[in-house]
C-alpha cells in the first residue's frame, strides 16, 4: 500500500507527524518514507510493507495531510503503475526532462581514451544542439586483461570539457559504490560543471549490494541496463531495488539479450519490449542499439543495422537512445567496431527524429481510433 501526502505537507508540520506516528503504530507494518521529485512538484510517498490487506484505505485516507491511498497487488511496488495514473511520472535532472513522453539521445564514447577524443566528441554534440552524452570511465570487462577504463583519473577533464561544451548530463557506468563518491567529489572540484546519470551495466544488474548503495544516494539518477541472461521480470525487480532504497529516478535500458539466436548481431535485439515496459512501469525507457547489434554492418538500403534497430526502438516509443560514437573507431579502446563516426552524427540524429515523428503520428492515429469508439 502507498500513502501519498498532499504536495503542501512539509516534513516539520503537525499533520506530517501525526500521520507518521499513526502509521508507525500499525502492527506488523513497516513504513518507509520516500521523497519523489516529479517534473512539476515534489511529493512524499509512504510505503506500507507487510500484510496490508486488513488495513482500511478509507481510514488511512482520513489521516491528516493524506491525499490518497494506492493499493498494490502487482510487483514493482514503487516503479509500477498500479492502476493509478496520477502518480508522479518522470523527473527533471540538471535542466533535462526524462519521462515516458519525450526523447533524449546520449551519443558518445563507450570508453574514454584521450582528452582529445573527448573534446572532439563533445564539440560535435554541441554543433548538433545535443546536451547529453555517454562517457565510460569505469569499464567492467569479460577478459581480465582488457582495458578497464581510466577511472577517476579521467573525470576532471571529462567534466571540465562537458561544461565547456554545454553538456548537461553524462551517462557513466559505475561498478562499485566508491565510484559514486569519486564522481561526486570530482563534480564538486569542477564546480558542478555538468551532471551525471549513474549507469548500472548488464553484468551488475543483479549485484544487489551495488544496487542498494546506488539506490541510497539521492544526488544522481540511474540508468539500469537489462541483465543479458535473465528475464525481464528479474531485471525489473533489480530496478525496484534502487527505488526501494529511496531513488526512484530510474531509466530502464534495453540492450539486447545474450543468445546465439541473435547471430550475426552481438545480442538478440529486444526493443519490442519498449511498450511492455511503459505499460508495466512509470520508468522512461532507453534502447542501446550499439550493444544490441555490435557492428557497423550496412544493409543494401544504405542504413546501418544499428540504425534500423534504433528506429525500431524509437518507433515503439523509446524515451532515450544510448549510442556509441568515436572520432577514430579503429583507435577506440573498447567496442570500436560498433562505433559510428562523428561525421555520421547529424545523419543519425535526423534518422532518430524521423522515427520519433513516425511514433507521434502513430499515437495520433490511435487517439483518433479510440475517440470514435
Amino acid at each position: 500500500m502507498i500513502v501519498i501526502l498532499g504536495s503542501t505537507v512539509e516534513d516539520h508540520s503537525e499533520e506530517y507527524r501525526l500521520t507518521l506516528d499513526y502509521l508507525a503504530r500499525l502492527p506488523g507494518i513497516a513504513a518507509r518514507v520516500h521523497k519523489v521529485q516529479g517534473t512539476q512538484q515534489a511529493l512524499t510517498e509512504i510505503y506500507l510493507i507487510g500484510d496490508t490487506k486488513t488495513l482500511a484505505a478509507e481510514e488511512i485516507e482520513a489521516l491528516p495531510g493524506v491525499e490518497r491511498v494506492v493499493r498494490i497487488s502487482e510487483e514493482y511496488r514503487i516503479l509500477g503503475r498500479h492502476r493509478d495514473e496520477r502518480r508522479v511520472s518522470g523527473f527533471e535532472y540538471n535542466g533535462v526532462l526524462f519521462s515516458q513522453d519525450n526523447l533524449n539521445v546520449f551519443a558518445g564514447l563507450c570508453a574514454v581514451d584521450t582528452p582529445e577524443h573527448v573534446e572532439l566528441m563533445l564539440k560535435a554534440l554541441r554543433e548538433h544542439q545535443q546536451v547529453c552524452t555517454r562517457m565510460g570511465a569505469y569499464k567492467p570487462r569479460t577478459n581480465p586483461y582488457s582495458f578497464q577504463g581510466h577511472g577517476k583519473s579521467c573525470l576532471p577533464y571529462v567534466f571540465d570539457l562537458a561544461g565547456k561544451y554545454g553538456i548537461k548530463v553524462i551517462a557513466m557506468e559505475v561498478t562499485h559504490e566508491s565510484h559514486v563518491d569519486e564522481i561526486h567529489e570530482c563534480l564538486e572540484q569542477t564546480g558542478q560543471a555538468t551532471g551525471v546519470m549513474l549507469q548500472i551495466g548488464t553484468r551488475n544488474t543483479q549485484n544487489f549490494e551495488l544496487l542498494k548503495a546506488v539506490g541510497r544516494q539521492q544526488e544522481f539518477p540511474v540508468l539500469l541496463k537489462r541483465g543479458f541472461g535473465i528475464t525481464l521480470n528479474e531485471s525489473l525487480n533489480a530496478a525496484e531495488y534502487l527505488a526501494s532504497e529511496g531513488n526512484s529516478r530510474v531509466v530502464f535500458c534495453l540492450r539486447g539479450v545474450k543468445t546465439n539466436m541473435g547471430d550475426p548481431h552481438r545480442n538478440l535485439v529486444d526493443f519490442s519490449h519498449v511498450p511492455v515496459l511503459k505499460r508495466l512501469t512509470r520508468m522512461p525507457v532507453c534502447v542501446d542499439p550499439s550493444h544490441s547489434v555490435g557492428t557497423r554492418e550496412r544493409s543494401p538500403d544504405g542504413l546501418y543495422d544499428l540504425m534500423h534497430a534504433t528506429a525500431q526502438g524509437v518507433v515503439a516509443g523509446a524515451n532515450l537512445v544510448l549510442a556509441d560514437f568515436h572520432p577514430v573507431p579503429s583507435k577506440a579502446l573498447v567496442d570500436g567496431p560498433q562505433a559510428m563516426l562523428l561525421d555520421e552524427l547529424g545523419w543519425f540524429l535526423a534518422d532518430v527524429a524521423a522515427a520519433r515523428d513516425c511514433y507521434e503520428k502513430r499515437q495520433k492515429l490511435a487517439e483518433t481510433h479510440h475517440a470514435k469508439r
